[in-house]
């Protein structure tokens, strides 16, 4: 039977601290933008909804490609930072999380904003006609009736990142302890024909990736039940 190695932990450590990062940040940055993506249907917001969810389309290479290619030594932004005394963030931590913010904000977005928009305006207005603040409106009143959207989306967001594979190979190589993670391990245990592992492996995952639908659909299942 297979056990996991030095090689493996030190991957799973990896993948872990990468879909940590990943989903506190997603969910700082998706909140006011799925807050604001609710509250109107004009043309921008449109164009702005269309480009959130480009990852849910775009073959995950070509993003990795074009960061890659930005993030790189000779990109815009890889550039400035050798400029400015800084390293090029391809093939480092910093650069695979970046992707992974990118490629996994619309299971961050998409469920706030749908959270958000069934909220409606209402319990605000009153809230704010009390004389609550922006702050205050938020912690007492859109937090605890968006609860679930705010499950939904760190548990989507935690998962999809966790089965991260094309973008990340793309901009990030697979350098142990800083860039390779749980997918590119099994992508390696492939190659080299190392089937027990990555069928090892790959069952984690698929086992993990089961129960976090399932605690989803519980989710939404309860609050809906809740609304009737």
């Amino acid at each position: 039977m297979f056990q996991l190695g030095p090689a493996e932990w030190q991957a799973i450590e990896v993948t872990f601290k990468l879909c940590l990062y990943t989903t506190i940040i997603l969910l700082l940055l998706a909140t006011p933008l799925s807050w604001w993506l609710a509250q109107g249907r004009t043309q921008f917001r449109t164009v702005v909804q269309a480009i959130v969810a480009l990852p849910l389309v775009l073959p995950p290479t070509v993003l990795g490609f074009y960061l890659l290619i930005t993030l790189g030594p000779r990109g815009v932004v890889g550039q400035t930072l050798q400029d400015l005394g800084f390293q090029h963030l391809a093939f480092s931590f910093e650069g695979i999380l970046i992707a992974s913010v990118i490629y996994s904000m619309p299971f961050a977005v998409q469920p706030l904003t749908e959270t958000f928009r069934n909220l409606g305006r209402r319990p605000v207005e009153v809230a704010s006609s009390l004389g609550a603040g922006a702050w205050d409106r938020f912690r007492t009143v859109i937090f605890p009736l968006s609860r679930g959207g705010f499950v939904v989306a760190a548990t989507l967001t935690f998962a999809h990142t966790l089965g991260e594979f094309g973008v990340i190979l793309m901009l990030g190589g697979s350098i142990p302890g800083e860039t390779k993670v749980l997918s590119v391990l099994i992508y390696d245990h492939a190659e080299a024909m190392n089937y027990d592992a990555a069928h090892s492996l790959s069952l984690m995952l698929l086992i993990f990736a089961f129960v976090t639908l399932f605690v989803v659909y519980s989710i939404n299942r309860r609050f809906e039940v809740a609304k009737l």
